[in-house]
């Protein structure tokens, strides 16, 4: 996979703050930096409710941000207006977690997949359209015979299959991949994850691959987030990540991938403890503190900076990085 100078996406501290009743803000994604190369795989990891979700759809600007910047190709594309926007749609696009509920039950798949092509006239007529959609059916790896079939006639899969032709519509060159493969059975996923990786191959995609399982995210990235609580807490390549882990929130969701050899299932898994803190009105201080095994004073009264431990692994931690002082 090639990279370029200057990175396809970029994010600057940013920022989604929920209002909720009587004043409250609920802190879903705070002052997250990313920057993704032309080509490459960003894959973004933690559990539900960390804003891992949250940060896709805020680059792709369906839903706006509270403060902070999106580039796209160098381009602060933060205040864009609703036409500026449309136009950049051909570039950016999303798969969907659930592949039901994110397409129209009363529409065939083949007018599925052309609904993009049709609200933007990238053809001029219906025949080119649908030889269009036709196209990116067989690219996709869905049978010609299922064109006039209905969503709820299709398994997971193929489900799946339609969403990512739909995505593919436009000719985009970035693509946020919101958990695509978590509905699906662990046979289909490995057939969606390479499909996901030959496509990028092919027409050099670049991708922000969100989920909660690090044993998929391994496969398919180059670099990978940890998000906490709305924060970054641990960003790098993927083999360093798994080789030399510093965050203590990242030990403990390798730890809990499944072992698949069984001469070592014996082992003893860690688990951790407490409960995930609240994301309302966030105290000052590490937010993985009181879970923490190692949490210090500091932890506690400030909020640890993502810091460069080594060449291209940052981590924000007291433990783990260099902080500056206090």
């Amino acid at each position: 996979m090639s990279g370029q100078d200057m990175p396809l996406i970029q994010t600057a501290n940013l920022r989604k703050l929920f209002k909720l009743k009587g004043g409250a803000k609920l802190h879903a994604v705070d002052g997250v930096d990313i920057s993704i190369a032309s080509g490459e795989t960003l894959g973004v990891v933690g559990e539900s409710g960390c804003g891992k979700s949250t940060v896709g759809r805020l680059i792709l600007r369906l839903i706006e941000p509270t403060s902070g910047q999106v580039l796209f190709n160098g381009q602060d594309i933060s205040k864009f207006d609703r036409r500026r926007m449309r136009e950049l749609r051909h570039d950016m696009q999303i798969i969907f977690q659930d592949p039901y509920s994110s397409i129209d039950p009363r529409m065939s798949v083949i007018e599925i997949i052309a609904e993009y092509i049709f609200i933007h006239r990238m053809f001029k007529n219906k025949i080119e359209t649908f030889n269009r959609a036709a196209e990116l059916m067989d690219m996709v790896g869905l049978a010609r015979r299922y064109a006039n079939s209905y969503p709820h006639e299709l398994d997971g899969g193929r489900r799946q299959r339609i969403g990512i032709a739909r995505a593919l519509s436009l000719d985009p060159k970035f693509i946020v991949c919101d958990e695509p493969v978590s509905a699906l059975d662990v046979s289909i996923q490995a057939q969606i994850l390479n499909l996901l990786m030959d496509l990028q191959e092919e027409f050099n995609l670049t991708y922000m691959f969100v989920t909660h399982d690090l044993s998929v995210v391994k496969h398919i990235s180059n670099k990978i987030m940890v998000m906490y609580l709305g924060k970054c807490v641990e960003l790098a390549p993927f083999d360093e990540l798994f080789d030399n882990p510093k965050h203590p929130y990242t030990n403990a969701l390798l730890e809990a991938i499944p072992e698949p050899d069984i001469s070592r299932r014996g082992k003893q898994m860690k688990v951790i403890r407490g409960e995930v803190a609240s994301p309302i009105d966030v105290k000052p201080g590490c937010r993985f503190a009181a879970r923490c095994d190692y949490c210090m004073e500091i932890c506690k009264n400030q909020d640890p900076e993502l810091v460069e431990a080594s060449p291209g692994h940052s981590v924000a931690c007291f433990k783990a990085g260099s902080q500056p002082n206090p």
